[in-house]
């Protein structure tokens, strides 16, 4: 062992402390163990590994205390990585004193304070550093881009404030800047823009204020320029079309300072999937061109003065009313009040079918060469690992005698599942099996199917295709799911399609068992009293209940904050959250809004867990406070064993019984909390459990804005158990 030089242990489920002897490993250079249960704080003698250690990776643990400041006196030290850990206190200046090799800092998702250190524009190598998601005040350094390579600064969801674009002088390589939900004010620094390196620049919900300047310059890889939650001005400059490779462009809840017209230059982003200018002033007609941009997955214009008829292309219609209303002079479909009545003249009969004729020639011709054009762009970008495959629909789905129907699958992970026909023939038969029946939700019921390789996997069968209409709209949804992964989502291998059935493919949880059985249903006894992970007299013990609320908030808040464009899951619930053999989260159904039932049908089903604003059918505004209020539900769930809407107390007579939230918050308000914790949960630590009480309360407020958001969440479950 006095040879080692690299420590590597991702996610070992390592658990305990550090271990001091550590230190002991005269050669040790590298030590990565990230994303395992440690706690405790970072040894002193960790100072014995200043003279040789070059990399220290602690991020995804529960590690916490302050951060040592020894750590500043490693002159071979190139990167620190300390993220998603309960860290508290200041961040020690001397981390950025003699820093002679550093490239790259996180500090972010923990719970430190005060001030950014001055000195980390001093570290001559740095290339960049992430400080986000914790609690620091006072404005940003002076020269924060003095180091010549500084190429990524993150410092988004904190408190800063002050000016920023006098203390950008010598960023020349920048690649990511985000500066994100803080205080900041003046102008925004959009001369970043024309960085060549710039991908990613987000200065959202600050108080940024001025007109957004022309922009005759943009750097060729950005993709994503968010500006939203300011106090911007005058218009939206045309010349953002110069920004040619943009993915996704924010500029919503600017207010009524920003104005003027939605320029028609940017149906030349050819590539933008996500683009919002909601809640703002912008007047004049939606461009039809507009219509054009393909790649568009979230369009929103809403709340603002547009005029004129919604143009009638299918790709803007398909978002819906929710992306045009709040705009009294917009009118036609998908709103339902019609544009006014006009003149039309009438045609005589011959030249009606003669139009007919050609219009229906000329729309076959488009067609064809559409999907010509489309196969043999699908046939050039497919990635590497998805593999398409045409099947025959099986007895097992079609009816006795009835046509072979031939199908599409398409599997996102190549080689992961069986694709030979007869492995798929034979899986597929679990679909009518009802032995094989492992759940029914609300958009389908759910099958344990198994190959001959020895993967099982989970098939869902799609009873409601919700909003979608067409094989083209499915797939494109199913497309958007295709690169999410994250340790606490259900992974989705893939889909499959015919005219008669549509399966979801994804990973079969072995347990089989979700949060709800265990608080409330045939599981809720199923971990025997004195066992690991079970409380007083069995059933799910705190610990196992707090680390599913963590897993299930980071998950969210990898959705929320880490997709792009977001993904919010609109159906979250203990039902949707399933639990492995080791009782870890997944979570499920998420990306799945348009296969969902009609609002009224699925508030019904998700009675408890849908937020006011979804509930109300004068507005049904969707956010990612939706999932906010629906984890809020959840967290309450976990704390205190009763459903969503109890019947224990006076209900009311609308809900058919009082509201949770309701029930905790009376409890509270009364000084009887105590009795709202579940009776198995007594005996463990009673100030975390009010403070998860309070928590689920921050996030199911009647008003979306008094609620915090995913990532702030993470960071406040984490500093609870940090602290205790």
């Amino acid at each position: 062992m006095s040879t080692l030089q690299r420590l590597r242990l991702h996610g070992a489920e390592l658990e305990g402390v550090l271990s001091p002897s550590l230190a002991r490993l005269p050669a040790l250079e590298s030590v990565s163990l990230f994303g395992n249960r440690l706690s405790g704080v970072i040894p002193a003698s960790f100072v014995g590994l200043a003279a040789t250690l070059h990399k220290l990776n602690l991020s995804g643990n529960a590690l916490s205390g302050e951060i040592p400041a020894f750590l500043g006196s490693f002159p071979m030290l190139r990167l620190l990585d300390l993220s998603y850990n309960a860290f508290f206190g200041e961040i020690p200046a001397a981390l950025f004193g003699a820093c002679p090799r550093l490239r790259y800092v996180s500090l972010a998702h923990n719970a430190l304070t005060g001030r950014v250190p001055p000195g980390i524009g001093n570290c001559v190598r740095l290339a960049g550093f992430d400080l986000s998601y914790n609690n620091l005040v006072g404005e940003l350094p002076d020269k924060v881009c003095g180091p010549p390579e500084m190429s990524y600064i993150s410092v988004r969801s904190n408190s800063l404030s002050g000016t920023i674009d006098d203390k950008l002088d010598g960023c020349r390589s920048i690649d990511v800047f985000d500066v994100g939900s803080n205080n900041f004010s003046g102008a925004a620094p959009f001369g970043l823009l024309a960085l060549v390196n710039i991908t990613y620049f987000n200065v959202s919900s600050n108080t940024f204020a001025g007109e957004i300047p022309s922009i005759p310059t943009c750097g060729d890889r950005l993709a994503f320029l968010d500006a939203s939650g300011n106090q911007l001005t005058g218009t939206v400059p045309e010349t953002v079309a110069n920004c040619r490779n943009l993915m996704a462009l924010n500029f919503a809840a600017n207010g009524q300072g920003l104005g003027g017209g939605i320029p028609a230059t940017l149906s030349q982003l050819k590539n933008l999937n996500f683009l919002d200018l909601s809640e703002n002033a912008l007047s004049g007609v939606i461009p039809p061109e507009l219509g054009g941009l393909s790649s568009l997955a979230h369009f929103n214009v809403s709340f603002n003065n547009l005029t004129g008829a919604i143009p009638s292309s299918p790709l803007l219609q398909q978002f819906g009313p929710t992306a045009f209303m709040g705009n009294p002079l917009l009118c036609g479909p998908p709103l339902d009040h019609a544009c006014p009545g006009r003149n039309t003249m009438r045609l005589g009969v011959p030249v009606i079918v003669a139009i007919v004729i050609a219009a229906a020639i000329l729309v076959g011709i488009c067609i064809i060469s559409a999907l010509n054009i489309k196969a043999y762009k699908r046939r050039r970008e497919q990635h590497d690992d998805e593999e398409e495959i045409l099947v025959s629909d099986s007895a097992a789905i079609v009816s006795p005698g009835s046509t072979v129907i031939t199908g599409k699958m398409v599997l996102f992970r190549k080689n992961s599942l069986a694709s030979r026909y007869e492995d798929w023939e034979a899986g597929t038969k679990a679909v009518l099996d009802k032995n094989c029946l492992v759940g029914v939700g609300s958009i389908g019921a759910v099958y344990k199917a198994s190959f001959e390789s020895g993967v099982s996997i989970a098939v869902k069968k799609l009873e409601t295709l919700g909003r979608i209409r067409s094989q083209e709209e499915f797939e494109h949804e199913m497309g958007r799911l295709r690169g999410l992964s994250h340790p606490n989502l259900v992974a989705f291998h893939g889909y499959y399609w015919s005219a008669s059935t549509q399966l979801l493919l994804s990973e079969f949880v072995d347990s089989g068992s979700t949060l709800y059985d265990h608080l409330h249903g045939n599981r809720r006894r199923a971990i025997p009293a004195g066992s690991a992970g079970a409380g007083a007299g069995g059933g799910l013990s705190w610990d196992r209940r707090f680390r599913i609320a963590v897993a299930t908030a980071r998950a969210l808040a990898y959705l929320h904050h880490d997709c792009r464009p977001q993904v919010l899951h609109l159906n979250i619930k203990s039902r949707n959250i399933l639990l492995d053999m080791e009782h870890e989260a997944k979570v499920s159904d998420f990306g799945l809004v348009k296969l969902l039932p009609e609002p009224s049908n699925r508030h019904t089903a998700a009675a408890g867990y849908v937020a006011p604003e979804l509930a109300s059918s004068a507005s049904s505004r969707l956010s990612d406070k939706c999932d906010v209020f629906s984890f809020g539900v959840v967290l309450l769930e976990m704390v205190t064993g009763r459903k969503p809407v109890s019947t224990h107390g006076h209900g009311t007579a609308a809900a058919g019984g009082l509201p949770l939230r309701d029930y905790v918050r009376e409890a509270l308000e009364a000084g009887t909390v105590s009795g709202c914790f579940d009776r198995s949960l007594r005996g463990f630590v009673e100030a975390e459990l009010v403070q998860v009480l309070k928590l689920g309360l921050v996030c199911t407020s009647e008003t979306p804005a008094r609620r915090s958001a995913m990532a702030e969440v993470v960071q406040f479950l984490e500093s609870i158990r940090g602290s205790s």
